[in-house]
């Protein structure tokens, strides 16, 4: 069936293009696992919490906690007030932004090389369907999060709309 060799293709595809990443962030940051992922968010949305990049990483909450304690031991971020006295808010040092945008150049890296065997009219032709791909992964701002956990922010809105921009809350008129 044809439709059998179009998922099998798109699994091996997904599947190579995730390794590569996950070995380019790694060699980027100084652990691997979740902790690029959360340089990353950190990156686009400064300010949360242990518990919001717990929910974006899809991981525990002593992970996460373990997590930031790293990342602020390596000197990446750093803790500061929260919105209330039981939260801390996690914000990037100066190195944790460097190395967030270093793992955003090696993931850059690995996914150019997927596209290699592509000439411009074809990328041309793959980019509208992968938007929207891309705008079905998920219906909801959290959902959405986790799917751009790696996401350069940048690249995407360049020339265009995130394809997930119809999961942030509108401002009530």
């Amino acid at each position: 069936m044809h439709d059998d060799r179009l998922a099998n293709l798109l699994g091996a595809l997904a599947l190579t293009a995730a390794d590569r990443i996950g070995d380019g962030a790694s060699a980027a940051a100084p652990h691997g696992g979740a902790h690029p992922a959360a340089l990353v968010h950190l990156l686009a949305h400064p300010g949360g919490s242990i518990e919001d990049l717990r929910r974006v990483l899809h991981i525990s909450q002593p992970g996460a906690v373990q997590a930031v304690n790293r990342l602020e031991a390596a000197g990446l971020i750093e803790r500061r007030a929260g919105k209330d006295a039981r939260t801390r808010s996690l914000r990037l040092t100066a190195s944790g932004r460097r190395v967030a945008r270093s793992v955003l150049a090696e993931r850059a890296r690995s996914v150019t090389g997927v596209l290699d065997g592509l000439d411009a009219e074809e990328r041309a032709r793959l980019l509208p369907l992968l938007e929207k791909l891309v705008a079905g992964l998920a219906d909801d701002r959290p959902g959405a999060l986790t799917v751009c956990r790696m996401c350069d922010r940048d690249a995407c809105c360049h020339g265009g709309e995130c394809p997930l921009e119809h999961t942030v809350p509108r401002a009530a008129a």
